[in-house]
């Protein structure tokens, strides 16, 4: 072994051919390890060589793992390398270095414990990433790397080896300690003896044979699993030299060894995948765009640039089904340096991987699959990131989350000229195959939570989401460009999990259940969960709420509109003698915020413990936040101001994911919520929120008659704003409201333009077989229609909607008057 470390060659090696061609090119590059005297560094060589050769391969892997060519004294690399360096400088100073040692860190022993291995593992690979990073008091120390090595061997021969038997948690074998420990052979690849070196990939071809099967329970792998293992495979190829491990990477994202059943270049239409409507489960039934779905797209990113040029080049004909989800499942609910956790499952609960750690790590990864995209993806997806990172610049810089390879990629996007910055999107959807509905405005963006019978509620597990119970109920997200820190700043641990915006719930206590029983889901007995949506901008949900564990029924909906979403309830009923409550807002003032609350233009008190019946309440505005505008009344509307205690160890004990952060947090809410009595019988309730509008507007709106409610029954649930001549409606069962009739149960929108009308319909319960619509106003013919739609034109059209099979998408037609 050299006495001094090469370093990581700095330059982006994927440049040429790959970024040129895109997959299915060879990538012409070539270079090798040169050691100066003193200071280690790699010398590129010219020339292409294709295929590419092992240590090529090898040396590309480096360099994705840990980044490109940087001057150690840039400061846009220096939240990266300070960041990279605090994180080595304790796992070094506690690092049990000893002869006599039987751990690598004290407090992870045993290491024949599954848990303690992975995290040890875990933590070589940090040390591992700063020695190979200019700039850290790690970098190229001999002490450090033959430190690192041997605590690879003390943990192969003490825990992690082809010869155990495997223990706990499945994961922690068959993924993430083989993930840790392959990487970091890549980075210390010259200092491991080679004998040393077959003892690891051993291990690996025991615990990670291929990426299809489970070892522990023969169960196919699919979705970020399946990714995370092919570049396993990818790796243990390049660092064994084998070819075979190449192509079974390759034939492993294509699924080929099951027929193409389990490959993630493809739509799926139940179980994990992406769905044609942008939908992304993960987990079975759980929406995972964030954190899973992220390292879905990261590992398959990977996967294909490790093997491009290589004997396993990716060459899957269907691998755009990849590229378009970019803009169809993962760039919709990312909110400049935010990613929304309403697609977030149990991660929620993670205190040291938040809605903006999640965003740079989909920026990171959305870079890295840019680098082999073709051009038409590549130019779309980096004036997304240009418009992302500079408009979170001050709030969440992205620089001060990513790693050095990340950093390098944005930095060039944001230096090029060529590249005009995306505008904050402006549209609305329905997710029907995940029970989302999501709308984004310039000035606010605003999400809904649903479940069903085929969506999962909540997901607990690994000692996580321990208060998780009611996220999929009708739970309401709001964020504003003044407000980017709400759901990251302590919001989890002291939010009142009985009390979440949207969310009408029976007030029982909860138990804690899922830190003693493992991984717990709930579906919902409900089937309606979704809606429509019409012109890419108004919507119809709806979800019929039945209760877990409490006769609690509800027909709740909620109609999208310009500025504005409005919110139904009725129906609720329940016999357990308990309150039941709908809870209007819930908003985190953050440490000592005070913020300005007006009922009917009355300014309430701004202290802590502040509360009052709201019942004479028109509306109400709330600084920095919008208004609240009550169409039908407001009886039962309470207000309170109050100081909440959480700490993350509350929700969160998962052993790898922060659990036993005691610290406890205090925050300041503002709660409005309905007071529907103790077991109410048909109670109801109905909300305008105005995102961001002024106290001006909010009185404005409550004062005039623009936005009617037209019904609000367990039969239908209507409403019709006057500026759009828009009527929306989810019609439960046949009814009829605003002039609008429906047969069947179906969400149904419609709108008079001045030259044409507009119609969307869904089924979102996915009972229906055929609904009969009948207008309001004269139509004379179909301009154009989704198949299924038939018309009968006259003063009163009735359309004939085929909506048997359609999964809860919308049809949509536009109509000739």
């Amino acid at each position: 072994m050299p006495g001094t470390p090469p370093a990581l060659k700095r330059r982006l090696l994927l440049g040429g051919a790959l970024g040129a061609a895109g997959i299915g090119a060879g990538a012409g590059l070539a270079a090798y390890f040169t050691a100066a005297a003193d200071t280690p560094r790699i010398t590129a060589v010219d020339g292409p060589a294709n295929p590419l050769d092992f240590d090529q391969l090898r040396l590309r892997a480096a360099e994705l793992l840990v980044g490109g060519e940087i001057h150690p004294e840039d400061p846009e690399y220096a939240p990266a390398i300070s960041r990279i360096d605090a994180e080595a400088a304790p796992l070094w100073e506690t690092m049990d270095r000893s002869d006599s040692r039987t751990a690598v860190w004290p407090d992870l022993a045993p290491v024949s414990s599954a848990s303690n291995f992975n995290n040890s593992f875990r933590q070589l690979y940090r040390l591992a990433t700063a020695w190979a990073t200019p700039g850290t008091s790690q970098y190229g120390s001999d002490e450090v790397a033959d430190a690192v090595v041997s605590g690879l061997g003390l943990l192969y021969d003490g825990g992690y080896n082809e010869h155990a038997e495997q223990v706990d948690n499945w994961y922690w074998w068959e993924i993430g300690s083989p993930a840790a420990l392959l990487r970091t052979c890549v980075i210390l690849y010259d200092r491991i003896p080679a004998e040393r070196l077959a003892n690891f990939l051993a291990a690996v071809d025991r615990w990670c044979p291929d990426a299809d099967m489970r070892v522990a329970n023969d169960t196919h792998e699919t979705g970020a699993n399946r990714a995370d293992k092919a570049v396993i495979l990818a790796l243990r190829g390049i660092l064994g030299r084998d070819e075979d491990k190449l192509r079974q990477a390759r034939d492993d994202l294509s699924g080929k060894v099951d027929d193409g059943r389990h490959s993630l270049f493809q739509y799926v239409t139940e179980g994990d995948g992406f769905y044609r409507d942008g939908s992304l489960i993960q987990h079975d039934d759980v929406p995972y765009a964030a954190a899973y779905g992220t390292s879905l797209l990261s590992s398959t990113g990977l996967a294909v640039s490790l093997l491009a040029g290589s004997a396993g080049e990716i060459v899957d004909e269907n691998v755009p089904v990849l590229y378009d989800a970019v803009e169809r499942s993962y760039a919709p609910f990312i909110e400049d340096g935010l990613f929304m956790d309403c697609v977030y499952g149990r991660g929620i609960s993670r205190p040291e991987q938040r809605d903006y750690h999640n965003s740079a790590g989909f920026i990171t990864a959305l870079t890295q699959l840019a680098v082999g995209a073709p051009e038409d993806y590549r130019s779309r997806w980096h004036a997304l990131v240009k418009g992302w990172v500079e408009r979170s610049q001050e709030s969440f810089p992205y620089a001060a989350q990513a790693g050095i390879a990340g950093i390098s990629r944005v930095k060039s996007i944001l230096d090029d000229p060529g590249v005009q910055a995306a505008p904050r999107a402006d549209y609305t959807r329905v997710y029907a195959d995940m029970d989302r509905v999501l709308a984004r405005r310039p000035e606010w963006s605003w999400a809904l939570s649903l479940s069903s019978n085929r969506v999962a509620a909540y997901e607990m597990g690994n000692w996580e989401n321990l208060h998780g119970w009611y996220l999929g109920d009708g739970m309401t997200y709001l964020y504003l460009p003044g407000d980017p820190r709400q759901y990251n700043d302590e919001f989890w641990p002291t939010v009142n999990p009985y009390r979440l915006p949207g969310t009408t719930v029976d007030t029982r206590e909860r138990e804690v259940i899922a830190a003693d029983e493992g991984m717990v889901k709930h579906l919902p007995e409900n089937a309606v969960a979704g809606g429509a949506v019409l012109d890419d901008r108004y919507a119809a949900a709806a979800m019929d709420l039945i209760a877990d564990g409490s006769t609690l029924r509800a027909k709740k909906s909620w109609f999208v509109l310009d500025d504005a979403v409005v919110a139904l309830g009725a129906g609720i009923t329940a016999s357990d003698g308990r309150t039941v409550e709908t809870t209007v807002e819930h908003r985190s003032l953050g440490e000592d915020g005070a913020p300005r609350l007006s009922v009917n233009g009355d300014e309430q008190s701004s202290d802590t413990g502040w509360s009052a019946s709201l019942d004479d309440a028109r509306w109400i505005h709330l600084d920095g936040v919008g208004g609240y505008v009550f169409p039908e009344g407001a009886a039962g509307l309470r207000g309170l101001r109050e100081s909440r205690e959480g700490a993350w160890n509350d929700i969160e004990q998962g052993p790898t994911t922060g659990g036993g952060d005691t610290e406890v947090h205090t925050r300041r809410y503002a709660t409005l919520w309905f007071d529907h009595g103790v077991s109410p019988a048909d109670a109801a309730y109905a909300y305008i929120l105005l995102p961001g509008a002024d106290e001006s507007a909010t009185a404005t709106l409550a004062g005039g008659d623009r936005i009617r409610v037209l019904a609000n029954t367990a039969t239908v649930q209507a409403v019709q704003d006057e500026s759009l001549r828009l009527i929306a409606a989810h019609f439960w069962e046949a009814g009829e409201a605003g002039g609008l009739s429906c047969d069947a149960p179906a969400s149904v929108l419609v709108r008079r333009n001045e030259a044409a009308g507009s119609l969307a319909v869904a089924d979102s319960g996915r009972t229906t077989g055929t609904a009969v619509i009948e207008l309001p106003f004269a139509v004379s013919r179909l301009i154009e229609a989704d198949r299924g739609i038939e018309l009968e034109p006259g003063d009163r059209p009735r359309l004939t909607v085929q909506l048997g099979d359609t999964g809860g998408q919308t049809l949509t037609a536009v109509l000739g008057y």
